[in-house]
């Protein structure tokens, strides 16, 4: 895994933005843009994984990063948990339901992964130029 020196170069992160657009496209819309209950409770769903992943990479930390990480699988449960209720209430049709969804747990999937991989792995925090290794347990 190549080593990322800003949030916005992973994968992860990327997918979560775009869920995140798109999570706003259809709550953007009819009856669903009115019910700001549910609407800001999906956005601010979104936006969590997003911000988890950013926060924790920021963190500078090991064991943070991977909790925040943690926090942002539990965001995109959320953002699956809350579109069940979009389409309950007719807001979406099944098909934007699943195909959100399925970016959800894409994104969960891709945490998941990274989560691992940093358990397993000893980190590098970087600065331009400079390499600092650590080998913190989790």
């Amino acid at each position: 895994m190549a080593l990322a020196k800003r949030f916005e170069e992973l994968e992860v992160w990327q997918t979560a933005r775009e869920l995140t657009r798109q999570v706003y496209a259809v709550s953007n819309k009819g009856e669903f843009a009115r019910d700001f209950g549910l609407r800001d409770q999906l956005r601010r769903a979104a936006v969590s994984i997003m911000s988890n992943i950013a926060e924790g990479f920021e963190s500078g930390t090991h064991p943070l990063f991977i909790k925040f990480l943690g926090y942002a699988k539990g965001s995109a449960g959320e953002v699956r948990a809350q579109l069940y209720v979009a389409l309950d209430a007719g807001y979406l049709a099944p098909e934007e339901v699943a195909a959100l969804q399925d970016m959800a747990k894409k994104c969960s999937g891709q945490l998941t992964r990274l989560i691992l991989y940093l358990q397993a792995h000893p980190t590098a925090v970087r600065e331009d130029g400079v390499a600092y290794e650590t080998n913190v347990s989790t």
